[in-house]
């Protein structure tokens, strides 16, 4: 038995059972269903071209303004509101609040649009009026009466809507540029509205710096009023706290203000510092003075810069120089005892203790502005010493001043802060401004926006085909049929030989010689003349009194009319695989079985045993079906003498096997027929008996090879009754028909069979519709290439 244990039958195939997706599948796949697709397609091009004739074109109209985070300056100093570069969630925020319902109601207010149809009633389409329709009873239903009031706000909300279904708004990219477009039936009105949109949202900018900076101009007055009362009080608690304290003030110019203790103890010390120099010089000056009237010095050898600046000591010490010089004049010319001289130095002598005179009434001088500076030196050192102790006192009286004068300048800085912005926001209300502006306003758009003939074309057989692609794929899934020998390979684990591709039956004529086949059916026919009857011992020549098989079975010979074709050659596999088999056990019993009727089996079961008795073995085909003998009443000679019994006649004794024994003339087949005269209810029964086990032995000892025509394993229970009786099965698959659940169940319940099963067959496969399901088989299935292989011209 052989058998298999793969998902897949094809090298380049063996994963894409598993895998479920490859190219090669793909391709095949689109190959299958191209009617389908194409079909798909062609529909959306038709339901495109209807809603091209059918939808009412639009036409959008787009402007362009900018945020610009530029400031005007030519009113104000800055923002009263929040200042600041311009972010790209800030631009985010004004596309919101350009498609925003304040804006929207806005336009719709100026331009009346509650008095337009298309702003009420919508798009004029069957859609839009079925929705419309809908819409309009609902809000009657739940909205109320008629009010006047109550239509108009519902036109309104109805306009809105409308309006912010068609308008979109957008940034271009991260720039602050905002590209906003509105689409209508009418061209003229999309660049009207889109304009207006443009206006109502730098209007309704404008209003809201407005009434922002209006809002803060009120809440700015009652501050400034509470800010100046607190600061008038801050700066009367300063006041009254350095009256309370005797803390005076004054300014310095430049330097600010300073206190008036601070100030005179700064000029005490500085006099305190002039006075001890005084009192240092004047008693410096009597020292030295006290010193020549000690030491009895001349004047002319030390003095004092104030003696020298003596009227009198000028005068006394001019003369004594004087006289020095005449003495010592004279004394040259007239000796040193004249009577001249001695009086000159006489004289001399005299201006010397004048001039001590003069100097001890300096030095009383000096003595007495000695003690006059130091008495100035103790009084003005006595008067920093009171100075001193006072600013200590006003020293911590200034740690509480100088926090009052904080708060109070605080205060006063409150007050000149806000009433400047104050100032700024009044001129915001008298000069608005506004960040955006239009850069590109919305003209008139000539082009429809919408539909677009390409687009919708495009989409239209896009979606033909994605609809093209998905009914493909769902008839595949639910054509659960082999298609493929990987098909039976990989759900039913056995080995499939091949494909029997769908042939008509070839018209009997006589083959000229030298036509290959000619001298194999030659010699099949001397091995048939040659044979003799099963279980007799007389020539063949008494066979043809039997009766014999029709000369004209049509398909039931065809691997004889045409023994090059791919039919023939996956026939030749499965006697390969008998003889392969015997290598194990015998299989000389070979049962042909299949899951459901009109599958093939028979003719299959006929083409293998003309194959196999025209290669020059003895065969037997034996028609075991014994509710429906078809291969009996198609393979019989219309003058076949024995044609009135067969192997149920046998099995009940009536006859012997020799008796009902047939004959094909050309191939030397022997076929074993099956007679019913009537319906037989236990046919099971009668396969089983032990007198069809006899006969069964009996034909392994006389035939190389019995293939046995079954039927089918779905309807009845004969071929698994019987099926431990045969030495192996080749089951027949109608491709393309079967269900592949229906054959898995029939060999599930059969495991005797199952056993014994050398492979499948796939039957009546066409083989144009093949190469659509296996690319790298494509023309393998063809018959010229069997035909042209080893042909010689």
């Amino acid at each position: 038995m052989l058998q298999v244990d793969r998902t897949a039958g094809a090298p380049d195939q063996a994963e894409t059972a598993e895998t479920g997706f490859d190219f090669v599948s793909l391709y095949t796949f689109l190959r299958r269903n191209l009617t389908v697709i194409a079909a798909g397609a062609m529909t959306g091009l038709v339901l495109g071209a209807i809603f091209m004739l059918t939808t009412p074109p639009i036409y959008t109209s787009a402007g362009q303004l900018i945020i610009d985070t530029r400031k005007i300056q030519l009113f104000q100093q800055q923002s009263v509101l929040a200042d600041g570069m311009i972010d790209t969630a800030a631009v985010d925020s004004q596309v919101q609040l350009l498609q925003s319902e304040n804006v929207a109601l806005s336009v719709i207010r100026d331009l009346k649009l509650t008095e337009d149809p298309e702003f009420v009633g919508g798009t004029p389409s069957v859609l839009g009026t079925v929705i419309g329709a809908v819409s309009d009873g609902i809000s009657i239903l739940f909205g109320g009466g008629d009010d006047a009031d109550v239509s108009t706000e519902f036109l309104e909300r109805k306009a809105v809507g409308y309006l912010k279904q068609n308008l979109k708004v957008k940034q271009l990219g991260r720039s602050y540029v905002i590209e906003y477009s509105f689409s209508s039936l009418d061209p003229n009105k999309a660049a009207q509205v889109a304009n207006a949109l443009a206006e109502a949202y730098i209007v309704d900018q404008l209003e809201a710096k407005y009434q922002a900076t209006r809002r803060a101009s009120v809440w700015m007055q009652d501050r400034i009023k509470e800010l100046r009362d607190q600061a008038q009080h801050a700066a009367r608690a300063v006041e009254d706290f350095k009256q309370r304290n005797n803390i005076i003030s004054f300014s310095t110019g430049g330097s600010g203000t300073r206190l008036i203790g601070e100030q005179q103890l700064q000029e005490i010390n500085s006099q305190l510092t002039q006075a001890r120099a005084q009192t240092a010089e004047a008693k410096a000056k009597l020292d030295r003075v006290d010193e020549i009237l000690r030491t009895g010095g001349e004047i002319g050898d030390a003095v004092v810069a104030d003696v020298l600046r003596n009227e009198v000591i000028t005068r006394l010490r001019q003369q004594l120089l004087d006289a020095n010089k005449r003495e010592a004049d004279w004394s040259q010319r007239y000796g040193t005892d004249h009577i001249a001289v001695l009086k000159l130095r006489s004289e001399m002598v005299q201006l010397k203790r004048v001039m001590q005179e003069e100097l001890k009434r300096i030095a009383e001088t000096y003595k007495s502005d000695y003690e006059i500076a130091k008495v100035r030196e103790e009084s003005i050192q006595a008067s920093l010493n009171d100075v001193i102790r006072d600013a200590g006192t006003t020293n911590q009286a200034q740690i509480a001043l100088r926090d009052l004068e904080s708060t109070a300048q605080t205060y006063q800085t409150l007050y000149d802060s806000f009433l400047q912005r104050y100032t700024e926001a009044l001129q915001q209300q008298s000069f608005p401004i506004t960040e955006a502006r239009v850069i590109t306003s919305a003209s008139r758009p000539y082009v429809k926006s919408y539909p677009r003939l390409s687009v919708v074309m495009a989409i239209a057989i896009f979606i033909g085909l994605l609809g093209g692609v998905g009914v493909g794929f769902l008839r595949e899934q639910l054509d659960r049929v082999f298609r493929t020998v990987s098909d039976v390979e990989h759900f039913l684990r056995i080995s499939c030989f091949g494909l029997l591709p769908l042939v008509r039956p070839a018209r009997p004529s006589a083959r000229p010689a030298g036509r290959p086949g000619s001298r194999a059916i030659g010699k099949a026919g001397a091995n048939a003349a040659a044979n003799t009857a099963p279980g007799s011992d007389a020539p063949a020549a008494e066979d043809e009194g039997r009766g014999g098989v029709s000369s004209d079975a049509g398909l039931l010979r065809y691997t004889i009319d045409a023994p090059f074709s791919r039919f023939s050659e996956t026939l030749r596999s499965v006697k390969v695989a008998a003889d392969l088999a015997q290598i194990s056990r015998p299989v000389k019993v070979l049962g042909v079985v299949s899951a459901i009727p009109n599958e093939g089996k028979s003719t299959v079961a006929a083409n293998l045993a003309q194959m196999i008795a025209h290669s020059g073995k003895k065969t037997l085909l034996f028609d075991a079906d014994l509710r429906n003998p078809s291969l009996s009443r198609r393979m019989v000679a219309a003058d076949a003498n024995g044609a009135q019994a067969g192997i149920v006649e046998v099995l009940a004794g009536q006859v012997a096997l020799d008796a009902v024994l047939m004959v094909d003339p050309v191939t030397g087949l022997h076929l074993l027929p099956t007679v019913v005269k009537e319906r037989i209810a236990n046919t099971n029964d009668i396969l089983t008996s032990a007198a069809m086990k006899q006969v069964l032995d009996h034909l392994r000892t006389l035939y190389d090879y019995v293939i046995i025509d079954l039927p089918p394993l779905g309807p009845v229970v004969d071929a698994r009754a019987v099926a431990p009786q045969i030495d192996g099965f080749l089951f027949v698959i109608d491709w393309g028909r079967t269900k592949i659940d229906v054959v898995a169940e029939a060999l599930q319940s059969s495991e005797a069979i199952r056993d014994r099963l050398l492979g499948a067959v796939l039957n009546k496969v066409n083989v144009k519709a093949m190469s659509k399901f296996e690319t790298y088989k494509g023309s393998y299935y063809f018959n010229k290439y069997y035909s042209r292989y080893g042909y010689h011209d």
